[in-house]
This record gives structure tokens, sequence and C-alpha cells, in this order.
């Protein structure tokens, strides 16, 4: 599911879940990121809060994540949020 994140668009840790079959396993996708998004190429950036929040805190990748978000098109608002209705992905084509 992670890998089929459009550019350009983000997707909830819980909505991730969902859509692989986890139901709340929102922490089961935050633990992969963190474990194997580097190794694995996975788009860890695309991924935020249910909220639209960046779930990194400053100084521990919050401003990686922005800018590969802002990088692909993505509008950060200045309360650190993504519009989840303008950005957010569904799993859909």
């Amino acid at each position: 599911m992670l890998l089929r994140i459009p550019r350009g668009r983000v997707a909830s840790y819980g909505g991730v879940a969902a859509l692989a079959g986890i139901p709340n396993g929102a922490r089961t996708v935050a633990r992969l990121l963190h474990a194997a998004a580097g190794p694995r190429g996975l788009p860890w950036w695309r991924v935020v809060r249910s909220d639209g929040s960046i779930a990194l805190g400053r100084g521990s990748g919050f401003e990686e994540q922005r800018a590969l978000l802002e990088s692909e098109g993505v509008r950060v608002e200045s309360d650190d949020t993504v519009d989840l209705a303008a950005f957010g992905w569904r799993g859909y084509p």
C-alpha cells in the first residue's frame, strides 16, 4: 500500500493500515516505516496523522518530511498540517 501512494498525495497511518487489511493498525504502519522505510525505499514522507499533521518532531525528521512533501507539490499549512481533502489519497487508482 505504501508504494501505491502517488507523488503529490498523502495517506494517514490508519488509512494505510485499513487498506492493507489491518484494522486499528496505525501504530503497526508507523513501526514498519521506522524500521524499513530506508532499506526498502518506502515513501515514508507521504504518510501523516489522521488529522493531516506531520508526526515527526522538529529536529527529528519534521523538516525533511515537510521539504519532501512540498517538493512533490503538497502544501503544508502554517499550522504544519496537510489538507487531506485536497491532498489525501484513499487508495483508489
